[in-house]
């Protein structure tokens, strides 16, 4: 097939879906190997053909059949994506204990902070992970608040000399002054153009954040450390290939934080909480508030490839490279569609659906095109079809935007000028955003 007329296959593609979204009919591939070399796409025009899974399966009449036909629908995309990408929860009992161990004057006396040290135990043991919020001093009521696990450990996000540093195992990292996987005084601050707490707590927000690594370290042990040590009997292996992975994981554990909030955080409005993730924290966002309501709003931050990115144009990051890379990050399943997009039972546009209706927010870099930047653009565009059909607003951007373009409302996209990252643009954004929240 030539050039052109590969280009004019994808445009017709791409134009049935746009024009009929709960088409159901797909287009058969061959099967493709196993094993092939990797080398990362990001030409346009190679783009395998495609059409999406549907969102909704029928075309409602009315917004109030939509919300009735979402809720079993959403129950059945909920349960592929439990079983064949991120695996499911533990479902045995346990013990939650939230417990304030600090708390002061922060910003020059503009905010306060606060410390807790969140921790669930079972019968095969313990697990602490802290949770650290900031909060405006002055407020009359409780406020709005961006909920997000950070990378380094909370000591990163602020140079704050009163947070706590973490003892549990981190990743060598030299910008954050790691020494033999433990965390160090000199990694202080070392993050904080990633978090604009002052900022935050200067518009009337609040900000909550906790180190993944302390609900389950990122690295393939077989599950053995984290939170999945409480939880033996739930251990993933080849016979239960459905069960948690990693960013399963780290989403169980955003909810822990989420009830922790509820109960010790008088300052935080809980009914206003945005989840909130960069990269695969930002995959783990998407989970985290697609498995959790409680959470008012989702943000995803150049989530790309198993967060906001459409699998099935295989640009940047593939599910194989994925996979292959970070194989404790799913579920045993997922790697059946590694270089096997096509028989995909859903991708990322559904994902991102599972937060309808509360207000979504997808962002992208510009130049960070190992993430696919129009394939989270895409996304969001098809998920904010289903707001529209639920009585709701879609996105309302027709295009993908030039860089440093943003569009806010019930759902939310961005595309920020730079590489992969989070920095004061988007969080300028994500302030008027959780302002949508009332």
């Amino acid at each position: 097939m030539s050039r052109n007329n590969r280009l004019s296959l994808i445009t017709t593609v791409f134009a049935i879906f746009t024009l009929a979204p709960f088409a159901t009919t797909a287009i058969a591939q061959e099967e493709p190997a196993l094993v092939k070399p990797f080398v990362a796409n990001y030409d346009e025009a190679k783009i395998p053909a495609y059409v999406l899974p549907p969102i909704l399966d029928v075309k409602p009449d009315s917004g109030l059949e939509a919300r009735a036909v979402w809720e079993t629908r959403r129950a059945e995309l909920l349960k592929l994506f439990t079983d064949e990408m991120f695996g499911s929860y533990p479902s045995s009992p346990y013990e939650l204990d939230c417990k304030e161990v600090e708390s002061g004057p922060a910003f020059g006396g503009k905010g306060l902070r606060q410390q807790f040290a969140v921790t669930a135990k079972t019968g095969s043991g313990s697990q602490r992970f802290d949770l650290l919020i900031y909060f405006p001093k002055n407020a009359t009521k409780p406020v709005p608040c961006f909920l997000g696990l950070n990378f380094r450990g909370n000591h990163t996000v602020n140079t704050d000399p009163k947070i706590l540093i973490p003892e549990s195992w981190a990743p060598k990292d030299d910008e954050a002054k790691v020494v033999d996987n433990k965390s160090t005084e000199a990694g202080r601050g070392t993050s904080s153009r990633r978090w604009e707490c002052e900022i935050l707590v200067e518009n009337g927000c609040a900000v909550a954040t906790a180190y993944c690594g302390d609900i389950d370290p990122d690295f393939d042990d077989q599950f053995k450390n984290g939170v999945h040590a409480l939880f033996p009997e739930h251990r993933p292996s080849p016979e239960h290939p459905e069960r948690w992975g990693t960013i399963a994981a780290w989403s169980w554990g955003l909810s822990r934080l989420m009830d922790c909030i509820e109960q010790k955080a008088k300052a935080v409005d809980p009914t206003r909480v945005a989840v909130i993730g960069h990269s695969r924290l930002g995959k783990t966002s998407l989970w985290a508030g697609a498995k959790d309501r409680r959470f008012a709003a989702v943000i995803s931050n150049d989530s790309g490839c198993g967060g906001a990115a459409i699998s099935r144009r295989e640009i940047g990051e593939t599910l194989w490279r994925i996979n292959d890379s970070f194989p404790h990050w799913f579920c045993g399943n997922f790697k059946k569609y590694s270089n096997n997009e096509a028989n995909l039972p859903f991708d990322q546009h559904q994902l991102l659906a599972l937060a309808a209706p509360r207000p979504l927010y997808v962002a992208s870099a510009s130049e960070d095109l190992w993430a696919d930047p129009k394939g989270e653009f895409l996304a969001a565009q098809f998920a904010g079809e289903l707001y529209k059909q639920l009585g709701g607003q879609p996105l309302e951007l027709k295009g993908f935007p030039a860089p440093n373009t943003a569009s806010i409302g019930q759902v939310s996209y961005h595309l920020r000028e730079g590489k992969h990252d989070i920095l004061a643009w988007d969080w300028k954004n994500y302030i008027e955003f959780i302002k949508l929240l009332k």
